[in-house]
C-alpha cells in the first residue's frame, strides 16, 4: 500500500518522535511505501528514516519554496508548484492516509482530505494517529460537528482514530481489504 502521512517537519519531543519512528518501522517492515511531504527535517525525517531503515520505499512530494529541504536519495521526489498541487499529488499517489501530529500545515492537509472524502472525491481510508492525546480536542470537535448536524455523513465514514501505530496500520489494512 502507498500510505500518505501528513505530519510536522518540526523537531519535536521524544514523546512524539519515538511513536513516529515505531510506526515508520512498522510501515516499512510491512512492505508499504511512505508517501510524504518530502522534507528531510524534523518529524518528517524521523518517519522517512524509519521507513527506509525497515526496507520501505520513499515517495516524496515537496513544494518549490521548500525544495532545498527535500530528502536526497528518496526513491521518488516530485516538486510541486504550490501547496494545493502538493496536496493533490500526495492524495493521487496514495492508497490510504495517516494524519500524525503537526501544526497548521498538517491541519490544513487533514481538513482538505476529509472535505474531499465527504464530497465523494476519494474513498481512501483516513486514520488520525492520536499520539499522546494530541488530537483529543479535534476528536471532540468532530464529534460535536456530527452530533449537531454539520456532517452529512457519519464521522466514522470520514476518519478513524488510532492511539498507536500498530492500531493505525491495522485499521488501514482492514479498510483497504474491505474494498
Amino acid at each position: 500500500m502507498n500510505i500518505c502521512v501528513f505530519l510536522s517537519a518540526a523537531d519535536l519531543d521524544e514523546r512524539y518522535t519515538a511513536p513516529a519512528r515505531d510506526f515508520a518501522r512498522l510501515l516499512g517492515a510491512s512492505g508499504h511505501t511512505l508517501v510524504w511531504g518530502g522534507s528531510d527535517t524534523g518529524l518528517m525525517k524521523v518517519v522517512a528514516d524509519g521507513v527506509e531503515e525497515a526496507g520501505g520505499r520513499l515517495v516524496g512530494v515537496s513544494v518549490d519554496f521548500l525544495a532545498d529541504k527535500a530528502r536526497p536519495g528518496a526513491d521518488e521526489m516530485v516538486v510541486a508548484r504550490d501547496l494545493a498541487e502538493r496536496k493533490a499529488l500526495l492524495l493521487a499517489k496514495s492508497d490510504a492516509v495517516v494524519i500524525m501530529v503537526g501544526g497548521t500545515g498538517t491541519l490544513d492537509e487533514a481538513t482538505e482530505i476529509l472535505e474531499l472524502k465527504k464530497h465523494g472525491k476519494h474513498h481512501k481510508p483516513v486514520v488520525l494517529l492520536n499520539t499522546d492525546g494530541f488530537y483529543d480536542g479535534l476528536r471532540a470537535q468532530f464529534r460535536r460537528m456530527e452530533e449537531e448536524g454539520f456532517l452529512p455523513v457519519p464521522l466514522t465514514d470520514l476518519v478513524l482514530f488510532a492511539e498507536d501505530g500498530p492500531s493505525a496500520l491495522a485499521l488501514l489494512e482492514a479498510e483497504t481489504a474491505a474494498r
